[in-house]
């Protein structure tokens, strides 16, 4: 029988190496330890030298004891070099040392740096306040004492609570539908969301918005099912798409109300009806419109009357809302279906007591007249912002929206207004690629109730300031309230000012 272990390696290399391995190894071998004087022909041989007889000397270096070190991947500087490249284009990210300040008097304003320098919030997605309102903040800290700070795991093993189900009733009642589930995040809820209903419908096909976030691009490529993607918001190209894809194939037409970058609403109704007519299921993302439209704050879908067209709506916790967590809402089957498949779900640690309790109550309370009022307020300095915009001849993409869009091409030069807009204690993030496509960078301003007129005032200055301190050249569009290219007086878009057709109450 050949011998086990000199057996392994090939022919050549036994015969160039094979003295080398015997006087190496040898004295392990339980025949070659009895010992022997020649490579003749000897049954207490090694039976794999007794087959081979013709083994070489090896060479003198392999008698020698040398080890080649092999160098390692070198992983810092791989990671350098990727930093580097982020820095050069100026899509590296900086996050700002910011602490909101909650007090009465102080929101939206908050302390910056290690100096702690007081400046005033414009692009947080607190849109209503939320987080720093009595009401919900008292439901958190009663929870806190109550439960305690954690989930202590996942539902499965930690068990459901019951703010759990009454935040999920919530939602659902919120939204009209017969369920809903909440998860870690929106971004969780649309990634676990689409990657597992595409994954497990038989063929289903995928028509994405090319707007789309990025938590829903993600989900679609988790999925691995086939996809299409129709332009922004454009209803005849969604259509031309269906209208070629097979008959009785599963279908899911996924796209936002609100995008979050542009300030854009979408055409709800038609791509709604286009989607069911070639019998596809709509994926409507609202989490820029939860809290903000609609009588109780469901979004653009009960402003217009429109959530039974709706068949699977996600939405957040964690803007207008003011917590952390987001969700999806739809027929009972489709959301079970979820919550037993979807390992975003399954696999990750429930949200905590307080963060349960301060939802339901934000939800209560947006769907409250005191919410409508907010809602009201914040329609009204929004408004205020863009005219003062207009007036002061500085660029604003156009938006019908609550997000006011000021464009300022270049990764650099967005970055430079920024920061000079921070000098003057008025702190707005720079949007730059991936975020947004490069060329098209922005100052994204999300003005909320609690900004008054004083400081939107005082923000124009600064950015007026900024736009000559950073030599960008910008001009007048505005002149005596008056359009100087048509002279045609200005008038503020209000957007949605339909009656509400379909009241609701929410305890």
């Amino acid at each position: 029988m050949p011998c086990p272990f000199i057996g392994s390696f090939n022919q050549a290399f036994v015969k160039n190496y094979g003295s080398h391995l015997m006087k190496q190894y040898g004295k392990f071998c339980p025949t070659l330890s009895r010992g022997f004087r020649s490579l003749g022909q000897d049954e207490t041989k090694c039976p794999f030298i007794q087959q081979n007889s013709i083994i070489s000397e090896a060479p003198k270096e392999m008698t020698e004891d040398i080890v080649e070190r092999v160098q390692p991947y070198q992983y810092e500087k791989f990671f350098h070099e990727q930093i580097s490249a982020k820095k050069k284009d100026y899509s590296y990210r900086i996050f700002r040392k910011v602490s909101r300040l909650a007090a009465d008097g102080m929101y939206p304003q908050a302390l910056e740096g290690a100096e702690n320098h007081r400046v005033t919030v414009w692009c947080a997605n607190d849109y209503l306040g939320a987080s720093r309102h009595p009401v919900v903040q008292d439901a958190a800290i009663n929870a806190i004492k109550s439960y305690g700070t954690g989930a202590g795991g996942t539902r499965n093993i930690a068990g459901n609570s019951q703010m759990t189900e009454k935040l999920e009733t919530e939602i659902a009642k919120l939204h009209k539908k017969p369920a809903a589930l909440i998860f870690s995040s929106c971004f969780v809820a649309n990634d676990a969301t689409l990657s597992t209903l595409a994954k497990i419908l038989p063929g289903c096909l995928i028509f994405s918005d090319a707007g789309n976030h990025a938590s829903m691009i993600q989900g679609i490529r988790n999925s691995r099912a086939p996809k299409q993607i129709f332009r922004h918001n454009d209803p005849n190209h969604l259509r031309e798409l269906l209208s070629q894809s097979p008959p009785g194939v599963p279908k899911l037409v996924v796209f936002e109300t609100v995008h979050s970058m542009s300030g854009a609403i979408c055409p709800l109704d038609e791509m709604c009806n286009i989607a069911h007519e070639f019998g596809a299921l709509t994926f409507v993302d609202e989490v820029h419109a939860v809290g903000l439209y609609g009588k109780h704050g469901a979004g653009i879908g009960e402003e217009r009357g429109l959530q039974h067209k709706i068949d699977i709506v996600s939405g957040t916790l964690g803007k207008a809302y003011g917590n952390v967590g987001g969700y999806i809402a739809g027929s009972s089957l489709l959301v079970d279906t979820v919550r037993s498949l979807a390992p975003g779900f399954i696999f990750t640690t429930a949200l905590p007591p307080p963060v349960l309790a301060g939802s339901l109550a934000a939800i209560r309370l947006l769907a409250s007249e005191e919410g409508r009022s907010l809602r009201s307020k914040h329609q009204a300095i929004v408004r205020y912002l863009k005219l003062s915009l207009l007036v002061a001849g500085l660029p604003q993409l156009p938006s019908v929206s609550h997000i006011v869009p000021v464009p300022v091409k270049g990764a650099d030069k967005v970055a430079l207004v920024a920061e000079s807009l921070m000098k003057r204690g008025h702190y707005v993030q720079a949007i730059n690629y991936p975020t947004v496509a490069r060329g098209e960078e922005r100052l994204r301003f999300a003005p909320g109730p609690y900004h008054t007129p004083e400081m939107i005032d005082s923000l124009i200055t600064a950015l007026t300031e900024a736009f000559h301190e950073n030599n960008i050249s910008f001009n007048e569009f505005m002149k005596n309230g008056t359009c100087r290219e048509c002279s045609m007086e200005y008038k503020v878009d209000i957007a949605y000012e339909e009656p509400y057709k379909y009241p609701m109450q929410v305890a």
